[in-house]
């Protein structure tokens, strides 16, 4: 596809990160704007965005280089491991660590934080997977229904090691309309009256549940684990899953009240 916009000698512009950055940005949006619209303290949600950001780069990171740490052919400690897009449920588990210990500190109710970074966090998560679509990481399987991409950019297959020239599962898409749907119907949600933890609820049980479909259609270059026909990222999504159908409970529970958010 296009994994760099342009090239001055060495130097390049990834495609990836500028489409990470264009989706933080718009998610931050978002999450502002839904925090003021909660009444909540718009620069404290703003701080905790970039803190969780930072967060979730770091976390991504580090469960890309767990995975591929006994593979021969892969240079843990260099400048393709440092362009590469990580894994998305580290950066997620440790944004979720970071933000707890913010939220904690500054005394903020944190299942009504939670909510309204939901839907801001589908959106940005969509556009960094188009990012993952034009630099050709987290390929998928090959395929032969009509809807079958093909890589053909040398570039591509030098950053990432997708192959060329084989028709593939578009897994990556498929994530994509997945988290815009997501997007759109949490943003809906957010808007009518609900317990606190909701929100977070339905973004964690059903994008682990999008992520674990969507698993099977990708190439999976780690060892599957366990003996079970199931990669370590579906077994990470279906701990998500469950973590979320907890806080769907309690919030169903009736002893948390119910927020109505102030019309837009």
């Amino acid at each position: 596809m296009l994994p760099k916009i342009f090239s001055i000698g060495s130097f390049y512009l990834p495609t990836y990160g500028v489409l990470v950055a264009l989706g933080f940005l718009l998610a931050l949006a978002v999450t502002t704007r839904l925090a003021k619209r909660s009444g909540m303290n718009v620069e404290a949600v703003t701080n905790l965005a970039v803190y969780c950001a930072l967060a979730g780069l770091i976390g991504a990171k580090l469960l890309m280089i767990i995975f591929d740490w006994n593979d021969p052919q892969i240079k843990i400690f260099s400048l393709a491991t440092l362009q590469a897009a990580g894994v998305f449920q580290g950066g997620l588990i440790l944004a979720i660590i970071t933000a707890f210990l913010y939220v904690r500190k500054q005394k903020l109710p944190w299942l009504q934080t939670a909510d309204v970074f939901a839907p801001g966090l589908a959106l940005g998560h969509a556009i960094g997977r188009l990012g993952c679509f034009a630099a050709g990481c987290c390929w998928g399987t090959e395929c032969t229904r009509p809807w079958a991409v093909t890589f053909t950019n040398p570039d591509a297959a030098a950053l990432t090691g997708v192959p060329l020239n084989k028709p593939l599962h578009p897994a990556q898409l498929y994530e994509v309309f997945a988290l815009l749907a997501l997007f759109a119907f949490l943003y809906w949600r957010i808007g009518k009256p609900h317990p606190p933890g909701r929100v977070l609820g339905l973004y964690l049980v059903i994008s682990s549940v999008a992520r674990f479909a969507i698993e099977f259609t990708r190439n999976h270059e780690q060892a599957l684990p366990f003996g079970l026909p199931f990669s370590i990222t579906q077994w990470i999504a279906i701990a998500l899953a469950l973590f979320g159908v907890v806080i769907l409970v309690r919030s169903a529970s009736g002893s948390a009240k119910v927020s109505t958010p102030a019309a837009a």
